[in-house]
């Protein structure tokens, strides 16, 4: 009896599983009338974090510093509805005008949020975002990824409507 043997490139697939290998990228900014050094403080305070997310996301920090710097990690859960998701990000690369969050416990199995500030003038500065991440290879986690990746427009108009708010009415 000859049983056959079956190699991983004997199967195919779709292409569409292919792009989810590679890094998802996103990108936005918007303005705000603050000073860079309020902007970059405002970020920098680990309750910044449940002050900028949109509801129904409910976040709660479980373990953070007040104040966020380099090596610093930060445990919390958003809530989507009746799901928790639980998060680990490490505070990495902390210059005055940026900072990356890497998840190191989640939903991705890569998530790398670089923060960085640019002053237009001294009253104005610029909030700009880019967030790389890969999907995770358990397909629960890969559907709720993709969920909360193509909500990240939605996310990322409130946080700017809201850190305008917080900063330019103060």
């Amino acid at each position: 009896m000859v049983i056959a043997r079956v190699r991983l490139t004997d199967y195919h697939l779709p292409l569409t599983i292919y792009r989810f290998l590679n890094p998802m990228k996103y990108h936005h900014h918007f303005i705000v009338k603050a000073p860079l050094a309020e902007v970059a403080a405002f970020h920098n305070r680990s309750a910044s974090m449940g002050a900028i997310t949109p509801p129904p996301v409910i976040v709660r920090v479980h373990r953070a510093p007040p104040l966020l710097a380099e090596g610093d990690e930060m445990a919390f859960t958003m809530w989507l509805g009746p799901l928790p998701i639980h998060w680990l990000a490490r505070i990495e690369q902390v210059t005055p005008i940026s900072f990356v969050d890497r998840q190191m416990q989640g939903p991705f199995t890569k998530w790398v949020h670089r923060h960085t500030f640019m002053p237009i003038d001294d009253t104005t500065t610029a909030v700009i975002d880019d967030v790389e991440g890969i999907p995770s290879e358990q397909w629960f986690w890969r559907l709720v990824g993709l969920g909360m990746w193509v909500n990240l427009p939605v996310l990322f108009a409130y946080r700017g409507w809201q850190t305008r708010r917080l900063l330019e009415n103060k």
